[in-house]
């Protein structure tokens, strides 16, 4: 177990992603925030199939963060119900695990 995690958040625009991830950047609860723009999402909400095009981040963050980092995307998001979801990273190079250690709080 390394003590990181990647949390992945979608978001409608490409503006509030960049939002998200000025925010946990510069306040250090986040080392990178990588955003992908489109994904196309299919979904159930509210009982209807829904699809979207949205923006996924990829954050990189220690294990016990995810509380703070979790309402800081909260604060910032628009939607209703975000989706904010986190798994851990098995194994990584050192060199990058070594970055990430001194990137974040």
């Amino acid at each position: 177990m390394t003590g990181f995690i990647q949390v992945m958040v979608t978001t409608e625009t490409k503006e509030q992603a960049r939002g998200i991830a000025e925010s946990l950047v510069g306040e250090k609860l986040a080392a990178c925030v990588q955003i992908l723009d489109p994904v196309e999402s299919t979904y159930r909400w509210k009982g209807e199939v829904e699809s979207a095009r949205e923006c996924l981040c990829l954050i990189k963050t220690r294990e016990r963060l995810f509380g703070k980092v979790e309402a800081a995307i909260k604060a910032l998001h628009f939607y209703e119900t975000p989706e904010i979801i986190a798994v851990p990273f098995v194994n990584g190079s050192g060199e990058y695990l070594r970055w990430l250690d001194e990137s974040i709080l």
